[in-house]
């Protein structure tokens, strides 16, 4: 881009120069010149009032004795040139032909200007990068410099496993011979893969920073352009320029993009991805050795990579990047911290517990939320209640106070709410009852928010039954208090959740003795024409996956239903509890049971608001789970 603009500069303050050298040359006096008709002309002559006359083809320019100049236009038949000799008036005449370099030029400018116009059309299709009109095989990497702040692993914290292989690199960069002695090869690529936000773009960063060694940043999309071969181009260069400054560090983000499965998908895959790929392959391990070279990639797909990718000898280590546990948490929060003045009652501890689930980029979210909802109110520094505000807002949504609801549908949403939160109190396999509100929340009209006493690693039939009735217990709460017929969309959401872990545990995880310990999802896959490979589900097997799946539905409902008919008295207090105060949390909820005030203060008692919970009520791990559409479980919140 930045040579193309040069080019453009030069070429217009060319054009710019030649024009004002034509204008002051010839067209100067023109414009200081007054206008006349040429009979004023030939009386001024004949009045002898001129000094002097420049002819200039058709054009006539004389200066008056008065010093003035003027301008007038000669008829074709008028003869000029005697009369003014007869006068004895000087009398200049300029050429009408042009210098051999003027008329150079300008048989010259429609050709530049094409070609201007073609250099900027060719850039603007590379995206403004790979080195101009000619720069289409250029690699796309970057140098990494510090001027944006140097990363070191200080920086990177809750992912100590993760850390301590990179590391192992940095100090094969920084002392190959410590290995090297004992016949110890430097590894030629890692892989590092885990969800969205782990730090796995971070964790390249702080590689950089302590290696002391060049590193060459690219995206994976980078390499794929619209004409086939240029991404197989881009990767032999990036490899040679890599040479050019072994030992070097090659980070190349999102790999997924170029290095997709080969023949994958209808048609056999694309022609031009497929050529990258392969190049990238060879580069890496083939005939010719990159000594010195190491390739770090980061992907969260790693299922959908070609299985010649993540042979030893191109990536040698698979690193998992998960999400932090508890004291992960705990020490990422304190890396954000770092710039932020914090509240004597700040425990980042007691956050870390009451964040489960939460990656290094949500945390990140966290600790910026709470900045600035603390900046709004005019703090000083950053309060717990700021952190407890900034959580519920990423992991609840943000109140819609001002979204009007009428009493009817404010008493069917704090009934619906109060029976998810009645059966969840009741189970013990559920997970303890965080809060409870019936504020509009981002999508939802109330909701009850769940989060376990410690990190899940395991889900049991048992305890994924619970849940389910659970989440069926707003339907059944709505069916019980206005009947039948008055069954609204509410419980769309926990249909939805239920039907999902259910189907998570017919076809992915053996929970159903009729349906048997077979994985049916990737069979699901296959038959949805995702390229995902497996075999179809005959007609029979279907019907008897969605009778299973009924059946684990209904039952949770009914068990859900019993609850609430047998505890029909704490339902209606708490669902009376919820309209009065709007937002209680799981200390609160038991104190209403009991039929005590929720607040332990006279005065919260009486106004009759929503409080913000206390740090005792902060659960100690994660939201519950709910199965994406891979059958696999992730924290979310009942609604």
């Amino acid at each position: 881009m930045g040579n193309a603009r040069n080019i453009a500069f030069w070429v217009v303050l060319f054009l710019l120069i030649l024009a004002l050298f034509n204008l002051f040359s010839g067209g100067g006096n023109t414009l200081q010149s007054r206008e006349i008709s040429y009979s004023e002309f030939v009386r001024a002559v004949e009045q002898d009032r001129v000094s002097s006359v420049t002819l200039d083809g058709e054009q006539v320019r004389y200066r008056a004795d008065d010093g003035q100049d003027y301008v007038t236009i000669k008829p074709e038949d008028a003869e000029v040139t005697q009369l003014l000799i007869d006068r004895n008036i000087p009398v200049k005449a300029e050429s009408q032909q042009q210098s051999g370099f003027q008329t150079f030029i300008l048989s010259l400018l429609p050709f530049l200007l094409l070609i201007g116009v073609w250099i900027y059309f060719m850039n603007r299709m590379q995206g403004g990068r790979g080195g101009g009109a000619m720069g289409f095989g250029k690699s796309k990497a970057k140098m990494l410099t510090e001027k944006s702040g140097r990363v070191t692993f200080d920086d990177v914290a809750g992912i100590d496993e993760a850390k301590e292989e990179l590391e192992e690199i940095v100090e094969f960069l920084r002392n190959p011979q410590k290995y090297s002695r004992l016949g110890g090869q430097i590894p030629k690529g890692a892989l590092l893969v885990g969800p969205p936000g782990t730090g796995k773009t971070l964790l390249a960063r702080a590689i950089a920073g302590e290696a002391g060694v060049p590193f060459f940043t690219i995206s994976g999309s980078d390499f794929v352009e619209m004409f086939v071969g240029v991404g197989a181009s881009r990767v032999r260069d990036m490899f040679e320029q890599a040479k050019k400054n072994a030992p070097c560090i090659v980070f190349i983000d999102e790999i997924d993009a170029v290095g997709r499965h080969r023949g994958a998908g209808y048609g056999g895959g694309n022609d031009e991805r497929e050529q990258t790929l392969n190049q990238l392959l060879v580069e890496m391990d083939g005939f010719e050795a990159n000594e010195g070279v190491i390739i770090i990639a980061a992907t969260n797909r790693k299922d959908v990579l070609d299985p010649a990718l993540l042979r030893p000898g191109r990536f040698d280590r698979e690193v998992t990047v998960p999400n932090p546990d508890i004291k992960g948490r705990e020490k990422i929060l304190s890396v954000h911290a770092r710039k932020t003045p914090l509240g004597p009652d700040v425990d980042l501890r007691i956050i870390a517990r009451g964040t489960p689930g939460f990656s290094g980029a949500d945390l990140a979210n966290l600790v910026n939320e709470a900045a600035l909802t603390a900046a709004r109110v005019g703090r000083r520094f950053v309060a717990m209640e700021d952190f407890e505000m900034a959580k519920d807002k990423i992991m609840m949504g943000a109140e819609r106070r001002s979204m009007v609801m009428t009493p009817a549908q404010k008493e069917m949403t704090a009934y619906h709410e109060a029976g998810h939160a009645i059966v969840g109190l009741t189970l013990p396999k559920c997970d303890p009852v965080y809060k409870a509100t019936i504020i509009p929340r981002g999508q939802a009209l109330g909701m009850v928010m769940s989060l376990p006493e410690m990190d899940q690693l395991n889900y049991f039939k048992d305890e994924l039954e619970q849940k389910i009735a659970m989440t069926m217990a707003g339907k059944a709460a709505e069916i019980i208090k206005y009947g039948e017929g008055a069954i609204s969309n509410g419980p769309a959401g926990d249909i939805m959740q239920a039907s999902a872990l259910a189907r998570a545990m017919v076809m992915r995880w053996g929970m159903s003795d009729k349906v048997g310990n077979i994985d049916y999802q990737e069979a699901a896959e296959a038959f949805r024409g995702n390229g995902a490979g497996g075999f179809s589900i005959s007609a029979h097997t279907k019907e008897l996956i969605e009778d299973e799946v009924k059946r684990i539905i209904d039952a949770g409902y009914q068990h859900a239903r019993s609850i609430l008919e047998d505890r029909q008295e704490d339902w209606e207090k708490l669902a009376h509890g919820l309209l009065e105060y709007e937002t209680l949390t799981g200390e609160e909820i038991e104190r209403v049971i009991r039929g005590e005030p929720p607040h332990k203060g006279d005065d919260d008692a009486a106004s009759g608001e929503g409080s913000a919970p206390s740090v005792a009520a902060i659960p100690k791990t994660k939201p519950r789970p709910k199965p994406r559409d891979d059958g696999e479980l992730e924290p979310e919140p009942t609604a």
